[in-house]
């Protein structure tokens, strides 16, 4: 990923994209071979495959890449409904020449899930470390990750990928409980040298112990983390039975944390005679299934600003008649919008069969 703003061509072209009639033509392509062929490479290869008609391609009117995001490009077509029959397929690879890799594809969204917004409160580090180099130290080891500049409270603004942003709470993670060991230690061997060291020191570490401990969860010390994408967690609880079934078969008690677009979850063993190794297995799964409904998600929104009770009747209403025939979409419903995740196709055609049903065009 690049950590640098795009260029003056890409935002020229994500603006063109936002276009009402532009954006039913643009789809979403995810898992280019960025490792094996230069940029431009990488571009004609894409034009190439979308404009084969085996592929369900046609006439391509531009070709966005590189991106923000290595390994997805947009790529706009002449006609809305080529951009359709595309994002049916299920299976899309490029020829040999161009890595024969497997590509994910997509219409663009309201959201795909390739980028994640975070409000970080790095107060609690104030005490233990200065606030500014620790930004910039996060910025050296995740690049791809753009900070707004540090308010004096505290906070920072932080966007990027998904799998960006899970690794900055892992690092933020790590050193809040590096420091807690660090303290710990100084507090153990207090008694060796508290003639030489004022005792408000050693309340002073007392205090930084606890204000770090509230980022480290009790059940976290005991247990395995991880930190999910909330929408794909969200899925992943209501719609697919592997979860709850795991949870049950290996006696594992979950506590769940949502910040935003970011939920943390701990796994702890329910019995005490368990295997140690249960959490750890569970946490491996719970991984491998997020990563695959990662790539696979996409989400439809509907803005219900400014419309009457009547209309946001009318839309509730339609989403659940559609819903039937749609069961593995998942509908969330909030005072402000309403949420449908699910699988590209699906989304996509829930959307426009909701939209038909009210007789409107909903934004």
């Amino acid at each position: 990923m690049e950590a640098a703003d795009p260029s003056g061509k890409e935002l020229a072209s994500i603006l063109y994209v936002k276009e009402p009639t532009a954006w039913e033509r643009t789809i979403v392509v995810a898992g280019l071979p960025f490792s094996l062929f230069n940029d431009q490479l990488l571009a004609i290869f894409v034009k190439s495959h979308f404009q084969d008609i085996k592929n369900e391609g046609g006439d391509v009117e531009d070709v966005i890449y590189p991106t923000r995001t290595k390994g997805v490009a947009y790529v706009i077509f002449k006609e809305r409904k080529v951009a359709e029959n595309v994002v049916r397929q299920k299976k899309q690879r490029l020829a040999k020449k161009a890595g024969n890799a497997q590509l994910t594809v997509s219409h663009l969204s309201e959201k795909v899930f390739n980028s994640v917004k975070a409000l970080l409160d790095l107060s609690v580090f104030r005490s233990q470390i200065v606030l500014e180099r620790l930004v910039t130290d996060l910025k050296k080891k995740i690049p791809m990750l753009h900070f707004s500049p540090l308010e004096p409270s505290g906070k920072i603004h932080v966007e990027g990928s998904f799998l960006a942003m899970k690794r900055l709470n892992e690092s933020l993670l790590l050193k809040s409980t590096h420091l807690l060991q660090r303290n710990r230690k100084i507090m153990n061997e207090g008694e060796k040298w508290k003639r030489q060291s004022p005792q408000r020191s050693l309340q002073k570490s007392a205090n930084s112990v606890t204000t770090l401990g509230t980022l480290v969860p009790k059940s976290a010390r005991g247990g395995e983390m991880l930190v999910l994408d909330t929408d794909v967690f969200l899925y992943l609880k209501q719609k697919c039975r592997c979860y709850e079934t795991t949870l049950n078969r290996f006696h594992i008690q979950t506590q769940e944390r949502v910040d935003g677009e970011l939920t943390t979850l701990y796994l702890k063993n329910a019995h005490a005679d368990s295997q140690p190794s249960n959490t750890w297995h569970v946490k491996e799964l719970i991984e491998e299934w997020s990563q695959g409904l990662h790539l696979e998600l996409r989400k439809e929104m509907f803005h219900l600003g400014g419309m009457g009770s009547r209309e946001k009747r009318n839309i509730q209403w339609a989403c659940e008649k559609v819903h039937s025939r749609y069961r593995k979409v998942l509908i969330n419903f909030y005072r402000t919008h309403i949420d449908i995740i699910g699988s590209s196709s699906d989304t996509y055609l829930f959307k426009k069969e909701v939209m038909k049903l009210v007789g409107q065009k909903v934004s």
